[in-house]
Protein backbone atom coordinates (compact mmCIF):
# COMPACT_ATOMS: atom_id res chain seq x y z
CA UNK A 1 0.00 0.00 0.00
CA UNK A 2 1.34 3.39 -0.98
CA UNK A 3 -0.08 6.33 0.87
CA UNK A 4 0.79 9.98 1.19
CA UNK A 5 -0.25 12.57 3.72
CA UNK A 6 -1.65 16.00 2.96
CA UNK A 7 0.25 18.82 4.64
CA UNK A 8 -2.98 20.68 4.36
CA UNK A 9 -5.82 18.28 4.84
CA UNK A 10 -8.81 18.82 2.67
CA UNK A 11 -11.03 17.71 5.54
CA UNK A 12 -10.45 20.97 7.49
CA UNK A 13 -13.09 23.30 8.80
CA UNK A 14 -13.63 26.81 7.55
CA UNK A 15 -11.13 29.34 8.89
CA UNK A 16 -13.99 31.27 10.41
CA UNK A 17 -14.91 28.28 12.50
CA UNK A 18 -17.81 27.10 10.36
CA UNK A 19 -18.45 23.45 9.68
CA UNK A 20 -17.03 21.83 6.58
CA UNK A 21 -19.73 20.62 4.24
CA UNK A 22 -18.84 17.34 2.58
CA UNK A 23 -21.30 15.76 0.22
CA UNK A 24 -21.07 12.11 -0.78
CA UNK A 25 -22.48 10.67 -3.93
CA UNK A 26 -22.08 7.46 -5.88
CA UNK A 27 -19.76 8.70 -8.60
CA UNK A 28 -16.83 7.35 -10.46
CA UNK A 29 -13.45 7.34 -8.82
CA UNK A 30 -11.57 10.65 -9.19
CA UNK A 31 -8.76 12.84 -7.80
CA UNK A 32 -8.13 16.10 -5.91
CA UNK A 33 -9.20 19.25 -7.77
CA UNK A 34 -8.68 22.79 -6.51
CA UNK A 35 -10.60 25.90 -7.59
CA UNK A 36 -9.75 29.38 -6.33
CA UNK A 37 -11.92 32.50 -6.62
CA UNK A 38 -11.08 36.03 -5.51
CA UNK A 39 -13.69 38.69 -4.86
CA UNK A 40 -13.33 42.23 -3.48
CA UNK A 41 -14.57 42.79 0.05
CA UNK A 42 -14.42 46.56 0.34
CA UNK A 43 -13.44 49.80 -1.33
CA UNK A 44 -9.74 50.13 -2.19
CA UNK A 45 -7.65 52.77 -0.46
CA UNK A 46 -4.88 54.85 -2.02
CA UNK A 47 -1.83 56.54 -0.56
CA UNK A 48 0.62 58.77 -2.43
CA UNK A 49 4.21 59.31 -1.32
CA UNK A 50 6.14 62.15 -2.99
CA UNK A 51 9.94 62.35 -2.87
CA UNK A 52 11.97 65.17 -4.43
CA UNK A 53 15.67 65.74 -4.90
CA UNK A 54 18.37 67.35 -7.02
CA UNK A 55 20.86 65.39 -9.10
CA UNK A 56 24.36 66.01 -7.74
CA UNK A 57 26.49 63.42 -9.55
CA UNK A 58 26.00 60.97 -12.43
CA UNK A 59 28.48 58.30 -13.54
CA UNK A 60 27.50 55.29 -15.64
CA UNK A 61 24.52 53.63 -14.02
CA UNK A 62 25.04 55.34 -10.67
CA UNK A 63 23.89 58.71 -9.43
CA UNK A 64 23.80 60.75 -6.23
CA UNK A 65 20.68 62.76 -5.41
CA UNK A 66 20.35 65.37 -2.68
CA UNK A 67 16.97 65.08 -0.97
CA UNK A 68 14.90 68.00 0.28
CA UNK A 69 16.10 67.40 3.84
CA UNK A 70 19.71 67.82 2.70
CA UNK A 71 20.71 64.14 2.87
CA UNK A 72 22.62 62.55 0.00
CA UNK A 73 21.26 59.29 -1.41
CA UNK A 74 23.38 57.07 -3.64
CA UNK A 75 21.63 54.92 -6.26
CA UNK A 76 23.84 52.24 -7.76
CA UNK A 77 23.23 49.95 -10.77
CA UNK A 78 20.15 51.82 -11.95
CA UNK A 79 18.64 49.88 -14.91
CA UNK A 80 18.41 51.64 -18.26
CA UNK A 81 14.68 50.80 -18.26
CA UNK A 82 14.10 53.24 -15.37
CA UNK A 83 13.19 56.56 -17.00
CA UNK A 84 12.27 60.07 -15.92
CA UNK A 85 9.75 62.20 -17.83
CA UNK A 86 11.32 65.60 -18.55
CA UNK A 87 9.55 68.01 -20.93
CA UNK A 88 7.60 65.12 -22.42
CA UNK A 89 10.71 63.02 -23.08
CA UNK A 90 11.76 59.79 -21.40
CA UNK A 91 15.32 60.12 -20.08
CA UNK A 92 17.30 57.21 -18.66
CA UNK A 93 20.17 57.28 -16.17
CA UNK A 94 22.73 58.20 -18.84
CA UNK A 95 20.80 61.32 -19.83
CA UNK A 96 20.49 62.86 -16.40
CA UNK A 97 22.45 66.02 -15.65
CA UNK A 98 23.65 67.56 -12.40
CA UNK A 99 21.26 70.23 -11.27
CA UNK A 100 18.13 68.46 -12.55
CA UNK A 101 15.19 68.23 -10.16
CA UNK A 102 13.72 64.72 -9.82
CA UNK A 103 10.31 63.89 -8.32
CA UNK A 104 9.12 60.37 -7.60
CA UNK A 105 5.49 59.57 -6.80
CA UNK A 106 4.69 56.16 -5.33
CA UNK A 107 0.98 55.37 -5.51
CA UNK A 108 0.01 52.44 -3.29
CA UNK A 109 -3.43 50.88 -3.77
CA UNK A 110 -4.66 48.53 -1.05
CA UNK A 111 -7.68 46.37 -1.89
CA UNK A 112 -9.29 43.99 0.65
CA UNK A 113 -10.39 40.73 -0.94
CA UNK A 114 -11.72 37.32 0.00
CA UNK A 115 -10.03 34.28 -1.51
CA UNK A 116 -12.32 31.28 -1.72
CA UNK A 117 -10.60 27.94 -2.25
CA UNK A 118 -12.68 24.90 -3.11
CA UNK A 119 -11.03 21.51 -2.98
CA UNK A 120 -12.88 18.50 -4.34
CA UNK A 121 -11.76 14.93 -3.70
CA UNK A 122 -13.27 11.92 -5.43
CA UNK A 123 -12.28 8.36 -4.60
CA UNK A 124 -13.22 5.00 -3.20
CA UNK A 125 -12.95 4.31 0.51
CA UNK A 126 -10.10 1.85 0.91
CA UNK A 127 -9.65 2.12 4.67
CA UNK A 128 -11.41 4.12 7.38
CA UNK A 129 -9.95 4.86 10.80
CA UNK A 130 -12.78 6.73 12.51
CA UNK A 131 -12.77 9.42 13.59
CA UNK A 132 -9.20 10.39 12.61
CA UNK A 133 -8.50 9.53 8.97
CA UNK A 134 -9.66 7.91 5.80
CA UNK A 135 -7.70 6.38 2.94
CA UNK A 136 -9.15 6.77 -0.53
CA UNK A 137 -8.17 5.00 -3.71
CA UNK A 138 -7.65 7.75 -6.30
CA UNK A 139 -8.32 7.62 -10.03
CA UNK A 140 -4.68 6.78 -10.77
CA UNK A 141 -5.00 3.68 -8.57
CA UNK A 142 -2.88 5.08 -5.72
CA UNK A 143 -4.10 5.31 -2.17
CA UNK A 144 -4.01 8.66 -0.36
CA UNK A 145 -4.71 9.36 3.31
CA UNK A 146 -6.73 12.35 4.50
CA UNK A 147 -7.12 13.63 8.05
CA UNK A 148 -10.68 14.09 9.35
CA UNK A 149 -11.29 17.11 11.62
CA UNK A 150 -12.64 16.34 15.06
CA UNK A 151 -16.44 16.23 15.16
CA UNK A 152 -16.76 16.43 11.41
CA UNK A 153 -20.13 15.35 10.01
CA UNK A 154 -20.70 13.80 6.59
CA UNK A 155 -23.71 13.70 4.31
CA UNK A 156 -24.25 10.35 2.62
CA UNK A 157 -27.22 9.91 0.26
CA UNK A 158 -28.95 12.84 1.88
CA UNK A 159 -28.39 11.57 5.41
CA UNK A 160 -25.94 13.05 7.90
CA UNK A 161 -23.40 10.75 9.45
CA UNK A 162 -19.96 10.88 10.97
CA UNK A 163 -16.71 9.09 10.10
CA UNK A 164 -18.09 5.94 11.67
CA UNK A 165 -20.72 5.75 8.88
CA UNK A 166 -18.14 5.34 6.13
CA UNK A 167 -17.55 1.86 4.74
CA UNK A 168 -14.87 0.29 2.54
CA UNK A 169 -15.78 0.30 -1.14
CA UNK A 170 -17.99 3.38 -0.85
CA UNK A 171 -17.40 5.83 -3.70
CA UNK A 172 -17.41 9.33 -2.25
CA UNK A 173 -17.03 12.92 -3.42
CA UNK A 174 -15.72 15.21 -0.67
CA UNK A 175 -15.64 19.00 -1.04
CA UNK A 176 -13.86 21.56 1.16
CA UNK A 177 -14.58 25.28 1.05
CA UNK A 178 -12.07 27.68 2.63
CA UNK A 179 -12.64 31.44 2.75
CA UNK A 180 -9.57 33.46 3.60
CA UNK A 181 -9.41 37.28 3.69
CA UNK A 182 -6.31 38.89 2.26
CA UNK A 183 -5.09 42.30 1.23
CA UNK A 184 -3.83 42.95 -2.29
CA UNK A 185 -1.27 45.77 -2.50
CA UNK A 186 -0.33 47.28 -5.85
CA UNK A 187 2.23 50.04 -6.36
CA UNK A 188 2.70 52.45 -9.25
CA UNK A 189 5.76 54.68 -9.52
CA UNK A 190 5.84 57.89 -11.57
CA UNK A 191 9.08 59.79 -12.10
CA UNK A 192 9.16 63.34 -13.43
CA UNK A 193 11.88 65.95 -13.58
CA UNK A 194 12.92 69.35 -14.84
CA UNK A 195 16.09 70.56 -16.49
CA UNK A 196 18.55 72.63 -14.43
CA UNK A 197 18.08 76.41 -14.71
CA UNK A 198 20.27 78.12 -17.33
CA UNK A 199 23.39 79.87 -16.04
CA UNK A 200 22.99 83.61 -15.49
CA UNK A 201 23.89 85.77 -18.49
CA UNK A 202 27.15 87.74 -18.13
CA UNK A 203 26.75 91.42 -17.36
CA UNK A 204 27.12 93.56 -20.52
CA UNK A 205 30.17 95.85 -20.82
CA UNK A 206 28.66 99.33 -20.47
CA UNK A 207 30.93 102.31 -21.03
CA UNK A 208 30.38 105.02 -18.42
CA UNK A 209 30.76 108.52 -19.80
CA UNK A 210 31.59 111.33 -17.38
CA UNK A 211 30.54 114.68 -18.74
CA UNK A 212 32.65 117.58 -17.48
CA UNK A 213 31.16 120.96 -18.28
CA UNK A 214 33.56 123.11 -20.28
CA UNK A 215 34.43 126.52 -18.74
CA UNK A 216 32.43 129.35 -20.18
CA UNK A 217 34.48 131.63 -22.43
CA UNK A 218 35.53 134.90 -20.85
CA UNK A 219 33.43 137.81 -21.92
CA UNK A 220 35.20 140.32 -24.11
CA UNK A 221 35.92 143.65 -22.31
CA UNK A 222 33.57 146.41 -23.25
CA UNK A 223 35.41 149.47 -24.52
CA UNK A 224 34.53 152.65 -22.72
CA UNK A 225 35.51 156.18 -23.25
CA UNK A 226 37.98 156.18 -20.37
CA UNK A 227 39.39 153.07 -18.74
CA UNK A 228 38.77 153.00 -15.00
CA UNK A 229 42.02 153.13 -12.98
CA UNK A 230 43.01 149.98 -11.24
CA UNK A 231 42.56 150.09 -7.45
CA UNK A 232 45.72 150.47 -5.37
CA UNK A 233 46.83 147.31 -3.65
CA UNK A 234 45.97 147.23 0.04
CA UNK A 235 49.24 145.47 0.87
CA UNK A 236 52.72 145.96 -0.50
CA UNK A 237 54.16 143.07 -2.38
CA UNK A 238 56.76 141.07 -0.59
CA UNK A 239 60.00 141.73 -2.50
CA UNK A 240 62.80 141.04 0.07
CA UNK A 241 63.54 139.20 3.28
CA UNK A 242 63.55 140.61 6.88
CA UNK A 243 67.34 140.40 7.35
CA UNK A 244 68.16 144.00 6.26
CA UNK A 245 65.56 145.33 8.66
CA UNK A 246 66.96 143.29 11.51
CA UNK A 247 70.49 144.49 10.71
CA UNK A 248 69.38 148.15 10.65
CA UNK A 249 67.70 147.78 14.01
CA UNK A 250 70.87 146.24 15.45
CA UNK A 251 73.01 149.17 14.26
CA UNK A 252 70.48 151.61 15.64
CA UNK A 253 70.55 149.97 19.04
CA UNK A 254 74.36 150.00 19.08
CA UNK A 255 74.45 153.75 18.29
CA UNK A 256 71.94 154.43 21.05
CA UNK A 257 74.05 152.43 23.50
CA UNK A 258 77.20 154.40 22.61
CA UNK A 259 75.38 157.69 22.96
CA UNK A 260 74.02 156.64 26.33
CA UNK A 261 77.49 155.72 27.52
CA UNK A 262 78.92 159.01 26.30
CA UNK A 263 76.25 161.06 28.07
CA UNK A 264 76.82 159.18 31.29
CA UNK A 265 80.59 159.80 31.08
CA UNK A 266 80.10 163.54 30.54
CA UNK A 267 77.69 163.76 33.41
CA UNK A 268 80.16 161.98 35.70
CA UNK A 269 82.97 164.41 34.88
CA UNK A 270 80.83 167.45 35.50
CA UNK A 271 79.68 166.18 38.79
CA UNK A 272 83.12 165.38 40.17
CA UNK A 273 84.92 168.37 42.11
CA UNK A 274 87.86 170.07 40.50
CA UNK A 275 91.23 169.82 42.18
Amino acid sequence: MESTRFSRTILRGLLAGGALCIAFSLTASGQVQTTTKTAPEGAPTKSIKVERGTVVYVSGNSCVIKAEDGTLRHFDNVPDSVTVTVDGKQLNIHQLQPGMTIERQTITTTTPKVVTTIKTVSGTVWFINPPNSVILTMENGKNQEFKIPKGQKFTVNGQETDAFGLRKGMVVNAQQVIEQPETVVAQQVKRTGSMPPPPPAPAPNVAILVLVPAPAPAAAPVETAAAAPEPAPTQLPKTASNLPLIGSLGILFCVLALLTMAVRGTMSRLASPRS
